[in-house]
């Protein structure tokens, strides 16, 4: 006896491979778009973005979170999306570290190993419970508040250095 389709699948099949496709699209863009002649090393937007004070981490966290969203769309498990989320806050927490932050982006792929964690659960998608509303509501909250966090320690941070500078 076979259990009816939609015990396996949250949204039609045809539905997820568009839908999976746009995601590596953008997590190629984020964290691997330009190889780096004669290193196969792989350099995307969300370190670039890094470089800019204030403004850049926040819109790397946003457009990595846009990823948790989907993936919660898709169907993915709590222990899936936890992952994906913790994933986001190492990328942001170390990233805004002067210098170490920068070459930290380069090497972590937050947006790449939250894909791999994604396609492993479509794997198998009946073998995992669907995470709630309200946990993908949490996690979004939290990344969102971390966003914020990081231009606001931006922000103290430019003043202070320029208080520094000029002695006022």
């Amino acid at each position: 006896m076979s259990l009816p389709p939609s015990q396996f699948y949250s949204l039609n099949p045809d539905v997820k491979a568009p839908t999976l496709k746009r995601l590596r699209a953008l997590s190629r863009i984020l964290d691997k778009a330009i190889t780096i002649p004669g290193t196969g090393i792989g350099i995307g937007l969300d370190p670039i973005l890094g470089l800019l004070p204030a403004g850049g981490d926040f819109l790397g966290v946003l457009l990595s979170a846009y990823i948790v969203l989907e993936a919660a769309r898709l169907g993915a498990s709590q222990a899936t999306l936890g992952r994906m989320t913790m994933n986001i806050i190492i990328d942001a927490l170390i990233g805004v570290v002067p210098i170490l932050g920068d070459f930290f982006d380069f090497a972590w792929k937050a947006n790449d190993h939250n894909i791999k964690l994604l396609e492993e659960h479509l794997k198998f998608p009946s073998q995992k419970k669907r995470a709630d509303t309200w946990f993908v509501f949490v996690l979004i909250a939290v990344l969102l508040l971390l966003a914020i966090g990081l231009v606001t320690f931006s922000v103290v941070v430019s003043r202070f250095v320029w208080g520094l500078i000029t002695g006022s």
